[in-house]
């Protein structure tokens, strides 16, 4: 029996379920650059720059260790723009009694392969992806029977089963779970943030800049400064570099953020993981490790680890226990457009200048800035979960459907009802200038919630806290918030309506 096997741009493992027991001799790989996944969303220059080049070195490498690799570079004219149309031809060209695949991220591709049987005449095996932690069922199983779903009680189950972070009698190290309420300094500027993990583009890399920046220019961002890993050994190296010279520091500074630095001591690995190049697993061992040998404290440890077993496992158990119905919730019945200036980063707000204009030139950004100012800001004016989903789809380089959507949709805009969340993270220009400088180089005033220098973020937060009473006022983390609210004087309730109005009215000018 031979099989024609399907690896997907976001598979780049040699230890991929699709893999196992193929037969070098008979079976052949099919990888592909084809237009129908590089366009059906604006994706980030880099971010395609990344995932053509990453695949490239991949097929490169199954090929110098005896694989039959067919695969597909991206051209405008190929007759083959689809998935399903290349492994169509190569089904013409061989004698292959079946597909095999890893079951993908992503809904809208899964349901094509679904129907690829009856409409290619083959059959297609799809098998699990082991590199995750949790399976489909297992978190369906966890999940079955519980009236709130929560990441916390996840993670401690995920931590239960790998034993990362876990004392000999099955008690968590340093005797808590979760090391949050430690991870929220403001960042001074000292300890100095390390110059971030780079690869210098090698002759594949420079073709596919090139091939991005003549056939996808108007796609958002630019190649300028490429300097991800597009190979394992290189994911590998940028792991060693977290460790050695951000992870000591990761925890405090976790959620702060910089008018002047754009990494600080964040990993920057989420690319490598979600592409394949590094396995998570292996990236969670690696740091426990050096807690253990004393290299960096149990705060900054935890909370990575708590990126990657918790939240990131848990989100997927998320998508797939709801999909596709998920993808249409917007419980708050938002309507509005999203502001141009997501995509261009002209806006006078500092913050989200900054956070946009990171994310233009590095198709990456923090989670907090994508949480507390992008996301904060989507949430506080009312924009369709649609439009701010895709555009988190887009513009990231660690983005995927399965990744992207609980996230934005859930945890950002709270359009699920509190599925995935306990509460909204709303918040006013207090906060973002309690973790970041970005205040003090606005045009707008932190301190102000009306007048026309006021910050958006404060007279926002107050319109977003009172068109929502029906839905948050119950909430039992919200009750302080309307307490608040309820205590200012009428005509300062009736002011701070106004200027959110005209704020709401003037968005694409703020």
């Amino acid at each position: 029996m031979a099989n024609l096997i399907l690896v997907l741009g976001d598979q780049l493992s040699p230890e991929l379920s699709a893999l196992e027991h193929a037969d070098k001799t008979r079976d052949r790989i099919v990888m592909a650059e084809v237009a129908e996944e590089a366009s059906y969303t604006n994706h980030h220059k880099k971010k395609l720059v990344l995932l053509f080049s990453a695949m490239r070195h991949f097929a490169d490498q199954l090929r110098d260790h005896g694989w039959q690799v067919h695969y597909q570079r991206f051209h405008p004219d190929n007759p083959h723009q689809s998935l399903e149309a290349v492994i169509a031809d190569q089904l013409g060209s061989g004698a292959f009694d079946r597909i095999v695949t890893t079951e993908c991220g992503e809904w809208r591709l899964h349901e094509q392969i679904q129907q690829w049987p009856e409409r290619l005449g083959v059959p297609v095996e799809i098998r699990p992806d082991t590199r995750f932690i949790a399976g489909k069922g297992e978190f369906a199983s966890w999940a079955k029977g519980r009236k709130q779903l929560r990441m916390e009680f996840f993670y401690r189950e995920m931590r239960r089963k790998t034993g990362l972070l876990m004392t000999p009698d099955g008690e968590p190290e340093g005797g808590q779970w979760n090391f949050d309420a430690d991870n929220r300094k403001k960042w001074t500027g000292k300890p100095p943030a390390p110059a971030p993990f780079r690869v210098e583009p090698d002759t594949i890399t420079q073709e596919v800049i090139e091939l991005v920046d003549t056939h996808f220019a108007d796609h958002f961002g630019t190649t300028d400064d490429f300097h991800f890993a597009v190979t394992a050994e290189d994911a590998r190296a940028a792991l060693d570099h977290f460790l050695d010279f951000a992870l000591p520091c990761f925890g405090d500074y976790q959620d702060a953020m910089s008018d002047s630095e754009d990494w600080l001591f964040h990993s920057i690995l989420s690319p490598y993981i979600n592409c394949g190049l590094l396995d998570p697993l292996t990236a969670c061992e690696a740091a426990a490790q050096a807690w253990y040998s004393g290299r960096a404290p149990l705060n900054a440890v935890e909370g990575f680890i708590r990126q990657i077993l918790g939240w990131r496992e848990f989100v997927r158990g998320i998508y797939w226990l709801n999909m596709p119905g998920y993808a249409r919730e917007n419980r708050l019945c938002n309507t509005r457009a999203l502001p141009w200036f997501y995509w261009t980063g002209d806006t006078k707000m500092r913050c989200m200048h900054k956070a946009i204009d990171a994310t233009r030139r590095n198709a990456y950004a923090h989670h907090i800035q994508r949480l507390m100012v992008t996301g904060n800001f989507a949430l506080l004016a009312g924009i369709k979960p649609e439009e701010i989903c895709d555009w988190y789809l887009a513009v990231y380089a660690d983005a995927y459907d399965w990744v992207e959507l609980p996230n934005v949709l859930g945890m950002v805009m709270h359009a699920d009802g509190g599925y995935l969340g306990s509460k909204p993270y709303a918040a006013s220009g207090k906060y973002i200038q309690r973790m970041s400088d970005h205040c003090k180089h606005c045009h707008y005033k932190v301190q102000d919630a009306t007048g026309e220098r006021a910050c958006p973020f404060n007279a926002l937060y107050w319109h977003f806290i009172d068109r929502h009473r029906d839905d948050f006022a119950s909430n039992p983390r919200m009750g302080m918030m309307y307490r608040n609210w309820d205590k200012q004087a009428p005509e300062r309730r009736a002011a701070l309506l106004r200027r959110a109005e005209q704020l709401l009215e003037q968005i694409e000018t703020l």
